[in-house]
C-alpha cells in the first residue's frame, strides 16, 4: 500500500534521519537553514525509495514539495508559546497529504460507513470522551471536596489532568474489552490504585480519598458497560 510506504518513509525522515540540531537550527534560522533544505530532499529520497516505481516519481516529489511548504509555514509562524499546537498541525498536514494521496490510487473509501459495527465502536469510543466525563463530573458535583494543604503535602495537580487520565483510562478499559482481555482490566485497576491511593492516604484526607475511589469506580463502570455493550 502506498499509504504505509509513505508512512514509513515520512517517520524515518522526520523522526529518526532528524537529529535535535537540525531542527534547533531550522528553528533558529527559519528559511535560511540549509538544514531545511537537506530534511526534504531526505523526505522526497525516501519516498522514491519506499515506493521503489519509476512512475511514481511524480509522487515522491509531490511528497517533498508539500513537506517543504508545510515546514516553511511552521517555521514562518510557530512561536513558544504555539510550538506544540504547530508541531501538531504539522504532522496532521504531512499525514492529509499522504491520505489525499491514497485516495487517489483508490486505497481508501467511505464504505467503512455503512457498517453498523465500526459505527457503534466509534460512537462508544466517543462517548468515553468528553461526554462521560461531563457525566461523572455532575454525578460527582455534590461531593466535590474543596482542596486543602496539610503539612508540606500538597492535593494540588496538573491542570485538567484528572479529565485526561480519566479519558485515557476509559479507552484503554474499552480496548481490553473489545479484544476480550479482562486481566488488563484488573491490571489497570490494581496499578491506579497503588499510584493513585497511595498518594491520598499519605494526605489524610478522607473526604478526597473518597471522592476519588467513587469518581474510579464510575469511571470504570462507564468503560465497563459500553465495552460490553458494544461487543
Amino acid at each position: 500500500m502506498i499509504f504505509i510506504q509513505l508512512i514509513l518513509a515520512h517517520l524515518l525522515g522526520d523522526f529518526i534521519l532528524q537529529p535535535n540540531s537540525w531542527v534547533a537550527e531550522k528553528e533558529s534560522k527559519k528559511l535560511k537553514s540549509k538544514y531545511l533544505y537537506l530534511h526534504v530532499l531526505i523526505h522526497t529520497v525516501l519516498s522514491f525509495i519506499f515506493l521503489w516505481n519509476l512512475q511514481l516519481w511524480w509522487v515522491a516529489v509531490l511528497v517533498g514539495i508539500s513537506h517543504f511548504i508545510i515546514d516553511a509555514c511552521k517555521l514562518s509562524f510557530q512561536t513558544n508559546k504555539n510550538k506544540k499546537n504547530w508541531f501538531f498541525i504539522d504532522q496532521a498536514l504531512h499525514v492529509l497529504i499522504i491520505v489525499g494521496v491514497s485516495f487517489y490510487f483508490n486505497e481508501f473509501n467511505f464504505e467503512f460507513l455503512r457498517d453498523q459495527r465500526i459505527l457503534k465502536i466509534v460512537m462508544a469510543a466517543l462517548f468515553l470522551t468528553a461526554p462521560a466525563s461531563i457525566f461523572i463530573k455532575i454525578l460527582l458535583s455534590s461531593w466535590t471536596p474543596v482542596p486543602e494543604t496539610t503539612g508540606n503535602i500538597q492535593t494540588e495537580s496538573l491542570s485538567s489532568a484528572g479529565k485526561y487520565i480519566g479519558i485515557l483510562e476509559r479507552l484503554l478499559v474499552f480496548t481490553l474489552i473489545l479484544v476480550n482481555h479482562w486481566e488488563g482490566v484488573g491490571f489497570m485497576v490494581a496499578a491506579k490504585s497503588v499510584f493513585r491511593f497511595s498518594d491520598l492516604a499519605q494526605a489524610k484526607q478522607r473526604k478526597l480519598t473518597e471522592y476519588v475511589l467513587i469518581g474510579t469506580l464510575l469511571s470504570f463502570g462507564l468503560a465497563v458497560l459500553t465495552g460490553i455493550l458494544s461487543k
